[in-house]
């Protein structure tokens, strides 16, 4: 692995003095992760760098072709002031298959992940203290070829960015509403839905606005063919709970792997739930919650960790979830998760790197 070099901004940011008014991605920290790729060559000039701005050619490939991908990934403060990292490798590990599907070289692992350690090592006065807070980790590849031509571009950039995030929920674990869209779509098998890709985001800017304008939170997707199976909200994967029992849609190649949502499934499992992945169509859980068989439902993101959903729109029908309160499966999970992330419960899955 090639030598990490570091240059230390010669001038300090003044650091937020109210961590209640973080917000989440508004602020950024000192320094940033580089390193170059070159066909024939691969990866190089790992290096920490002050936080600045990138001089880019009007002709810059992912300016017009989109070859862009992306992870997101936190950093958080145990109790006893130590910071530690929570499954970092497998956003590594996803961004690598985003770069494969698109026609991207696959990520130096290794040296990505020692750079963000020293990145958040080097900033670590950043990382919040108050409950809640964290350090969020933007990881991104981008195209570098200067050139009109539809084909894969030749050089490329990865780089790391990192900015304090406000706790998710200001006024405590509170559910919100879906609006479920039958019009758009987000994703086909075949496709690139199980990607961080930038496109991917930009083309679920529309129903979100829309949705947004009818006073909900989110947009949860069908499926691109049919539009009857549920498949995922924008920046969550989508889990319902009937009693004891965990359903989910299973990943077909247009849903996201998230990292939240497999360490959500895989924590339910050892706490004595039932857990299932299949194919959901909404109508089905539209039937659920009028019948009272579902009993709650939630998202799971690094974002907001697990969010509980209280009133589901599609269409003419509005219907509410658990008289619009979260539910014990959601409380238990969230407490038990963020309760490794932050420190609080012991990490038997191995899937915390302490830091510090």
């Amino acid at each position: 692995m090639e030598p990490i070099t570091i240059t230390r901004a010669p001038v300090l940011k003044e650091k937020p003095q109210d961590e209640s008014k973080l917000g989440f991605g508004r602020i950024f920290t000192d320094h940033m992760f580089l390193m170059n790729y070159e066909e024939g060559r691969g990866w190089f000039n790992p290096r920490i760098v002050p936080y600045q701005d990138f001089h880019m050619d009007p002709a810059s490939v992912v300016l017009h072709y989109g070859q862009a991908i992306f992870e997101g990934t936190k950093c958080y403060r145990r109790e006893d002031g130590g910071i530690q990292l929570f499954r970092p490798e497998q956003n590594l590990a996803r961004m690598t298959r985003s770069a494969q599907r698109m026609c991207m070289p696959a990520l130096d692992e290794e040296t990505a992940l020692e750079g963000i350690r020293e990145l958040v090592l080097l900033d670590q006065d950043w990382v919040p203290h108050s409950p809640g807070t964290s350090l969020y980790i933007r990881p991104t590849m981008i195209s570098q070829d200067i050139h009109l031509g539809v084909h894969a571009s030749r050089t490329y950039l990865f780089f790391v960015i990192m900015s304090p995030v406000g706790s998710y929920y200001k006024d405590g674990l509170k559910p919100v509403g879906i609006y479920v869209e039958d019009n758009y779509v987000r994703a086909v098998r075949g496709g690139t839905g199980f990607t961080k890709c930038a496109g991917n985001y930009a083309a679920s800017i529309l129903a979100g606005d829309i949705a947004e304008k009818k006073g909900y939170s989110q947009v949860l997707w069908l499926d691109g063919v049919e539009q009857k199976y549920i498949e995922e909200v924008g920046s969550m994967n989508m889990l319902f709970a009937y009693g004891n029992r965990i359903v989910t849609p299973m990943l077909n190649g247009s849903i996201l792997p998230g990292i939240t949502r497999d360490s959500i499934l895989i924590l339910a499992r050892q706490l004595g739930y039932e857990v299932e992945e299949k194919r959901m169509a909404i109508a089905d859980v539209f039937d659920d919650i009028r019948s009272g068989a579902l009993t709650e439902a939630f998202g799971s993101g690094t974002a907001a960790v697990i969010s509980p959903v209280g009133e589901l729109c599609w269409g003419d029908q509005v219907l509410t979830i658990n008289n619009g309160e979260i539910g014990p499966v959601a409380s238990r999970l969230y407490e038990t998760l963020t309760g490794i992330q932050y420190g609080r419960i012991e990490d038997t899955n191995h899937w915390i790197i302490k830091l510090t």
